[in-house]
């Protein structure tokens, strides 16, 4: 996926949902822990000395927090999966969008290193969280359920 580049500002960094798709019961240590080896492998392969590891562990941090916030008044089944089919289209985007701005945010700025760069990290923040987002959801349709 590393290819995958539009116009240098839209980036897809699909290896997220390796997180962000993780079955509801999956604990916050363990989820800290596979969103820093996930991140850690990229940054190996990126070059790009632990940002990705960094943004992945807050996000995989923040998961369970994000999901209380979106938690519909009639709970969450027990033996319901994280997907777009069973979550419904808005809960999805709404949880995609959160987590991966977050994510995006903090690896851009870390990239970065500089506020001065604030306007051009948004423009790839936004693009990279619409180009990610697309892939997700469509690889969510070939999932088998």
């Amino acid at each position: 996926m590393r290819q995958l580049v539009f116009f240098d500002y839209a980036f897809c960094f699909s290896y997220v949902a390796a997180v962000l798709l993780l079955p509801f019961e999956t604990s916050r240590l363990q989820l800290v822990l596979l969103g820093f080896v996930a991140g850690l492998f990229v940054d190996i392969f990126y070059n790009t000395a632990g940002a990705n590891a960094a943004a992945t562990t807050l996000i995989a941090y923040l998961r369970p927090s994000i999901i209380t916030l979106l938690t519909p008044q009639r709970g969450y089944d027990e033996r319901q999966v994280l997907t777009l089919r069973s979550m419904g289209f808005g809960w999805f985007i709404s949880y995609l969008g959160i987590l991966t701005l977050i994510h995006h945010f903090v690896l851009f700025m870390l990239e970065a290193s500089d506020w001065g760069l604030f306007f051009q990290v948004i423009l790839k923040v936004l693009a990279s969280i619409i180009f990610t987002n697309t892939v997700i959801i469509i690889l969510q349709f070939f999932r088998k359920e």
